[in-house]
């Protein structure tokens, strides 16, 4: 078993404006409804490329998409035939629908996407514990190739703990780590298997230290193979681990220092606003 290591220092997310922004969002939701496939706010603008497309909104078994006759760049009608102006030239023929499996703002909230293209077929499972305040956020992942056997399948699972990642948080950053992560992710494949632990502590200045640890084997007849291998490759797959991480913490920072630093009536409306507008374009945001 091969085993990696890599502790970064992220600035710190507020856990009340989390929870006040989490809320927000749910709320919002909660008080949209469906208009011609439309999912209306409450002050009556629709949610961008989000469709009703099968069920009844907000109730177990609705499916949710793009509206496959409107075009994704203007929101516009697209004429039968016409090529898709949000899809660059090339690039493959994706179908996504979200499907609400839970809907229970007090305790509950479940969705499921599928995804498919003509070589791989995701489906991903997000569930979210007592949502208003989040507790624990729980994600399964499970893809094939259709044309492919049993090397082309793969599945993984994640949970998080918030309760006890908040917890990890206050503890004195004297103390010693918490015996169990907060986050545990474990992902399977018919060559290997492989775990990721995210653990916490607070940094003196007020930031995160997060440790993120790797463990991966080959499984069945493999494990000396793939012991062998590692010996030889462990210095470029330690280098390639690290990065990743730092990325992620780079991304991090980055998202934070987007945040709105609002509260009340003006944080619902700036999550609103976010809602129904559609996202800049890559060439505006470089």
């Amino acid at each position: 078993m091969a085993r990696f290591e890599h502790t970064v220092t992220v600035p710190a997310l507020d856990r009340g404006w989390f929870e006040e922004a989490a809320g927000a969002l749910v709320d919002l939701f909660e008080a949209s409804r469906e208009q011609g496939g439309a999912i209306l706010l409450p002050d009556g603008r629709p949610i961008h490329g989000l469709r009703l497309l099968k069920g009844r909104h907000l109730q177990a078994g609705a499916h949710y998409g793009e509206d496959p006759g409107a075009d994704a760049a203007d929101g516009t009608a697209k004429a039968p035939g016409a090529p898709d102006a949000s899809k660059a030239p090339g690039a493959p023929d994706v179908s996504e629908t979200t499907v609400l499996r839970e809907w229970r703002p007090s305790r509950s909230v479940e969705v499921e996407s599928l995804m498919a293209e003509e070589d791989m077929s995701v489906r991903i499972g997000v569930r979210l514990r007592e949502p208003r305040t989040p507790r624990e956020l729980e994600v399964s992942l499970a893809g094939h190739n259709p044309k492919g056997g049993s090397l082309y399948r793969f599945s993984g699972r994640a949970k998080a703990d918030l309760h006890a990642w908040w917890a990890a948080l206050d503890r004195p950053s004297s103390a010693p780590p918490q015996a169990r992560p907060p986050v545990v992710g474990k992902a399977v494949h018919r060559l290997a298997r492989a775990r990721l632990t995210v653990t916490p502590r607070p940094a003196g200045d007020g930031s995160w230290q997060v440790s993120v640890v790797l463990s991966a084997r080959g499984r069945w007849l493999l494990r000396p193979v793939g012991a062998v291998a590692l010996f030889f490759a462990r210095r470029p797959v330690e280098r390639g681990f690290r990065e990743a991480v730092d990325s992620a913490a780079e991304e991090w920072t980055e998202m934070l220092a987007e945040l709105p630093s609002l509260h009340g009536e003006a944080l619902r409306a700036e999550i609103a606003d976010a809602l129904t507008e559609p996202p800049e374009p890559l060439e505006s945001a470089v």
